[in-house]
């Protein structure tokens, strides 16, 4: 069952409105792992069994709303945003709720409604398109599978498509941890074909007509590249059994973006793409934070530097315990200098989301934090193999 929903407000206000419900044809997510342990996420919805209350379903998820709340449009306009969410289709009545996480950290209701899973306006219209299955043998419910979408390729260029789909898709199974689980992934491609070739980019003039239309300059942000048509990606990952949806943009220019449990969206013929899907990848598939401070952004205090951080990878000290305490030597300092001695010790260093002061991360240098870095740090690849093992269990 998947239901589109829109969020709106502005700096200070939320609010969620039901758009449509929908059948689609697949769950590809686990059967064991139905609720969500993890408490990661911006906002959380949850399937109850009406009748009784009890919970059957949970998933935290992330949005571009929550992103945009935080910058200075947000405190002059109003404005809405798409919104999807999954889980398998119910067999009895239910009752569903959106919760939003509040600036202190706890979560409040926003939404709620029960559904009839037999009411008749629940559409199982699909957007069908072409599909391919590059690799994989395992079945859905015990392997990851990721839905790649064609986004600027033109119906004559779905053979270099395929192609960035086998490049991509090895890249990433070639890097730790994925490449402990490589047989546990199917990788799948769907061919959207566009009107035009490459993504738009406004900062530049140019403009295309898109499969999903993703766009750079988002927030006004040059190299960050997203697409706020939520429900047209979903409707062109739905022609297979998904876990993750990641999003090629057919465009050469540096840039990506990834929303957690929405997308990874990167470009695929600059020097750095497979780099910057991965660490796209990151965010979208295990919910890791960025742990770079002194790159420009959009956002306005995006961390409420008096709480824990839900993302794994970073710090603000207040509740360590929770994160890699258990992964730092006793003989490491805490906070960690970074000096060149501790190159490749896991730490606490200053410095991370978005800030360089009060939040912290594991290391010196990681995929999450730049380009240069060999990979993923011990506790970043720990944070995804969490996640990929809570698909295949």
């Amino acid at each position: 069952m998947r239901l589109d929903l829109v969020l709106a407000g502005n700096a200070d206000e939320k609010m969620v409105y039901l758009d449509q419900i929908k059948k689609e044809p697949f769950w590809g997510g686990p059967q064991k792992h139905l609720k969500d342990f993890f408490d990661y996420g911006e906002y959380r919805y949850e399937v109850r069994d009406k009748a009784t209350g009890q919970l059957i379903f949970s998933r935290g998820f992330c949005t571009l709303f929550e992103e945009w709340q935080t910058t200075n449009e947000a405190k002059q306009v109003s404005r809405s945003f798409e919104q999807t969410v999954t889980f398998p289709y119910p067999t009895k009545a239910i009752s569903f709720l959106v919760k939003a996480r509040k600036r202190e950290g706890k979560f409040e209701e926003l939404f709620s409604m029960d559904i009839d899973p037999s009411n008749y306006f629940i559409s199982p219209e699909r957007d069908s398109v072409e599909i391919r299955k590059i690799s994989g043998k395992g079945a859905p419910e015990s392997s990851v599978d990721l839905a790649f979408i064609a986004e600027g390729y033109t119906q004559k260029e779905m053979t270099k498509f395929l192609d960035d789909v086998k490049e991509m898709s090895a890249y990433i199974l070639s890097q730790a941890p994925f490449n402990k689980f490589r047989d546990q992934f199917n990788i799948w491609a769907v061919l959207s074909p566009s009107a035009d070739s490459g993504v738009e980019i406004p900062g530049e003039k140019i403009y295309k007509k898109t499969a999903v239309n993703s766009s750079f300059y988002t927030f006004d942000s040059e190299r960050y590249l997203t697409t706020e048509n939520i429900k047209s990606t979903r409707s062109l990952a739905a022609n297979v059994p998904y876990d993750a949806i990641l999003i090629l943009a057919n465009e050469k220019k540096y840039g990506g973006g990834g929303i957690y449990n929405h997308y990874a969206i990167s470009t695929v013929d600059h020097r750095l793409s497979k780099k910057v899907l991965i660490h796209e990848f990151g965010h979208s598939f295990a919910g890791l934070g960025d742990e770079y401070y002194n790159s420009s952004v959009s956002y306005n205090d995006y961390y409420n530097l008096e709480i824990e951080p839900w993302q794994p990878n970073i710090t603000t000290m207040v509740d360590f315990e929770k994160k890699w305490n258990d992964m730092v030597k006793q003989e490491t300092p805490i906070p960690t200098p970074r000096d060149e001695k501790f190159e490749n010790t896991v730490g606490v260093f200053e410095g991370g989301g978005y800030v360089a002061r009060g939040i912290y991360s594991p290391v010196m240098d990681c995929r999450m934090k730049s380009n240069a870095a060999k990979g993923f740090c011990p506790v970043c690849q720990k944070a995804i193999e969490e996640m990929i093992l809570f698909y295949i269990e």
